[in-house]
């Protein structure tokens, strides 16, 4: 790929298993408690969902904020930077369906995308 080509960049932002389906919770979702997430996708640990929020919040995707109470209340949501990302994950998944249909066609319903 040609020099000035960011794709690499772009993905490092969305690669990894948790980071578009945190995403997607939020985007649909509005802003949401950590506790709120962490229930949103059941099989993700508290150590992974922490660092994945963290990276996203690193690149000014998702925004933290911090209530100072008792119990301490997080909660997390789409900066308004982050919103730039709508179309682009929104095209991803129209993609990704289109995929599934398309695989369905060339191998029949049993042979989905995640028994390759």
């Amino acid at each position: 790929m040609p020099e000035e080509c960011k794709v690499e960049t772009a993905l490092e932002i969305l690669v990894g298993k948790w980071k578009p389906i945190i995403l997607y919770q939020l985007f649909s979702q509005g802003t949401m408690r950590f506790s709120e997430l962490q229930k949103s996708l059941p099989d993700i640990t508290k150590k992974m969902l922490t660092s994945q929020l963290r990276e996203l919040e690193y690149h000014d995707i998702v925004h933290r904020e911090i209530y100072l109470q008792i119990p301490p209340k997080v909660e997390y949501s789409i900066t308004e930077y982050g919103m730039r990302m709508a179309p682009l994950l929104q095209a991803m998944n129209e993609w990704g369906m289109s995929h599934i249909e398309h695989l369905n066609e060339l191998y029949g319903e049993k042979n989905k995308s995640n028994n390759l």
